[in-house]
């Protein structure tokens, strides 16, 4: 993935993307100063609407030196500018983080007793709630109905992430770390910019693979390959960011979880298998960016192997691991589901990249496979990519150089105009 925001934020027009910071009345709202900063440090205009409740837990001074701007909760300051209209009028996304329940009801119920309410009324641009509260709150089915509602009517509500909550509870409802929330955002807000739909995979659940397996040699050493996850969590975020119910299956991957995506993490590709074959049963789509090892030992010490006296190395037996692609794209658990894969070709005697790639293609049965020609280690590791998708169809898509998001985008593209309609 890119990072270099500075780049990303300048729009079309060559003014900078206005942004209102919406900030509820939750112990969250310090979180909120961080991703101000990652908003304002990357070019964006930011201008925070806190409810009164807001200022209770963070002032308005530490608002406004971080945004450069007069910060206010009511509807009578500076009422000649109209303010209740004026900014969410002029706002390209109004994103509120922490959003508590009683914010997320108010916004259902279309209630405007504040500036941030009314602002959200007056928006008609993307709009991404970032929900805090303790679990109960958030399990309750007057904040789930709200959650609905609010998704129905195309407004991104990213799920919250399980962990400490205030005091010593634990649960889901924890505030997503606001690096993550501002990729979010970042995502929502580039789509809108190319006037593309901001929540076209709203009610899709869709599975992304990540990372490379290991199998283990003994306790200390595997065998492994060199995919770091970028490419999967890119997916995975983008995929959140359009509003899909988003499972991501990540092996051996040390990247920070994307907001409101559930991550199952696993090592081996035996763990790999189980995991993404159980999580496609529901799955609108499934996206096998992972790279499972080929193969494993058959024989795997409880000791540390040691060197030999004499110098020689053991002797090591493989045996051919199963292939999930293959699996899950000629066994559906449903017929109607878009199943993709991913190939690091480098062709070789016997064809050239595409040519081995349309074989394989046809050999996994899956619907799309994106291709990375990946000849002196390009790609591994890197923020950007660039790839040929084929389609079974017969559809050929190239993607120039860019950022592995920009990939994922047009992979989901691809993935959603091949889904059921109605």
């Amino acid at each position: 993935m890119s990072t270099d925001h500075d780049d990303e934020a300048a729009s079309p027009t060559g003014r900078r993307p206005r942004v209102v910071l919406g900030v509820a009345g939750g112990i969250a709202a310090y979180k909120a100063a961080e991703l101000l900063r990652r908003f304002t440090e990357s070019g964006h205009d930011v201008t925070v609407v806190p409810t009164a409740s807001a200022l209770e837990f963070v002032g308005a001074p530490t608002w406004a030196a971080l945004s450069g701007k007069p910060v206010a909760t009511d509807v009578w300051s500076g009422v000649h500018e109209v303010p209740h209209v004026r900014i969410g009028q002029q706002a390209d996304l109004v994103v509120v983080a922490p959003a508590t329940a009683d914010l997320l009801a108010k916004a259902t119920h279309g209630l405007a007793d504040d500036l941030l309410t009314n602002t959200l009324l007056t928006a008609r641009c993307p709009v991404v709630f970032a929900p805090a509260m303790h679990t109960e709150m958030w399990e309750h089915p007057a904040t789930r109905a709200n959650v609905a509602t609010l998704r129905e009517r195309g407004v991104l509500v990213i799920e919250p992430a399980e962990g400490r909550l205030t005091g010593k509870d634990t649960g889901k409802g924890r505030l997503p770390e606001p690096q993550e929330i501002f990729e979010t955002c970042r995502e929502v807000l580039v789509r809108g910019a190319a006037g593309a739909p901001s929540a076209d995979l709203a009610g899709r659940h869709v599975v992304v693979s990540a990372g490379g397996t290991r199998e283990y040699l003994d306790p200390v050493r595997f065998l492994g390959n060199r995919s770091s996850g970028l490419q999967g969590y890119a997916l995975a975020r983008a995929a959140a960011a359009r509003g899909a119910e988003v499972t991501l299956i990540a092996a051996n991957v040390t990247l920070a979880d994307p907001a409101g995506v559930k991550v199952v993490r696993v090592e081996t590709t035996a763990q790999l298998r189980d995991a993404v074959v159980a999580a496609s049963l529901a799955a609108d789509a499934v996206v096998m960016a992972a790279a499972p090892a080929d193969f494993r030992p058959t024989d795997v010490s409880d000791a540390k192997i040691k060197k030999a006296a004499d110098g020689s190395a053991p002797a090591i037996t493989l045996a051919q691991n199963p292939d999930i692609l293959h699996e899950i794209s000629t066994d559906r658990s449903r017929a109607d589901s878009v199943i993709v894969g991913f190939a690091a070709e480098t062709g070789d005697d016997t064809g050239s990249v595409l040519d081995l790639a349309r074989v394989k293609l046809a050999r996994k049965g899956c619907d799309l496979l994106v291709v990375n020609d990946v000849s002196g280690g390009a790609v591994f590791g890197s923020a950007d990519n660039e790839a040929v998708i084929l389609g079974a169809d017969g559809a050929t898509v190239d993607v120039p150089h860019g950022s592995k998001s920009a990939l994922a985008h047009v992979i989901w593209d691809e993935v959603s105009r091949r889904l059921p309609t109605g």
